[in-house]
């Protein structure tokens, strides 16, 4: 018998617009919203078809997890989306996450170097495996140490679903409630996934200069 389809909650958070000109939004996802349809047809909500009520042309250029918040720029035209698509491609975008982690972080940064492949016996999930897995890296900071928590800034320098997840969980110090890859007491400590985008920086189509929104997270 196949499994019902999963349903996902229905963000009642508005997107908030954080800059807006005539070729793009830098906007403000809500944790638990989908960045794009899902296939089921009660998962129709998401992030893009939202702003098209407001702006027809918006599209989707990168994606954030159902379950993290945080920054997104959004194409309001085709040339728009091409030339902010190959910055990705270039990894000449830059972005940092804001994550609460389980334990405290010794070391004050450090380099997360490990591949990452598709699980495919689990999915969605992903897994390290050093013979099939590309290529991912992960550059952390300390920010902040609690008793029982610590606060990182992330910097991702490749894209790989999942990366943040599974490379803080091989680190020893899984993202507070994560659901994929966090023990049950780490999963227990928070309300949400403690992951949010923060800051994403990219060269503007329109007129070549560096255009940087900044989001802070709200825990």
């Amino acid at each position: 018998m196949e499994a019902p389809p999963y349903l996902v909650p229905h963000s009642q958070e508005d997107i908030r617009i954080l800059y807006e000109d005539d070729h793009l939004l830098l906007v403000r996802k809500p944790d638990l919203l989908l960045s794009i349809p899902g296939r089921h047809p009660l998962n129709k909500d998401c992030l893009v078809t939202r702003l098209q009520v407001d702006y027809p042309s918006a599209s989707i250029v990168h994606r954030l997890d159902l379950d993290t918040s945080g920054i997104m720029v959004i194409p309001l035209d085709k040339p728009t989306h091409a030339h902010i698509s190959r910055q990705f491609q270039r990894r000449e975008v830059e972005k940092s996450y804001h994550a609460l982690v389980f334990g405290r972080v010794e070391r004050d940064e450090g380099e997360i170097d490990l591949p990452i492949a598709r699980d495919w016996a689990n999915r969605p999930r992903q897994k390290i495996c050093q013979a099939h897995g590309k290529s991912a890296l992960t550059r952390y900071r300390v920010l902040e140490r609690f008793e029982d928590r610590t606060r990182l800034l992330l910097s991702p320098v490749t894209g790989r679903s999942h990366q943040l997840r599974i490379h803080l969980r091989e680190l020893g110090h899984p993202i507070l409630g994560c659901d994929m890859y966090a023990h049950a007491e780490a999963l227990g400590m928070a309300p949400r996934l403690m992951l949010h985008a923060t800051t994403l920086g990219f060269e503007h189509p329109a007129n070549g200069e560096w255009l940087e929104g900044e989001c802070p997270p709200d825990f």
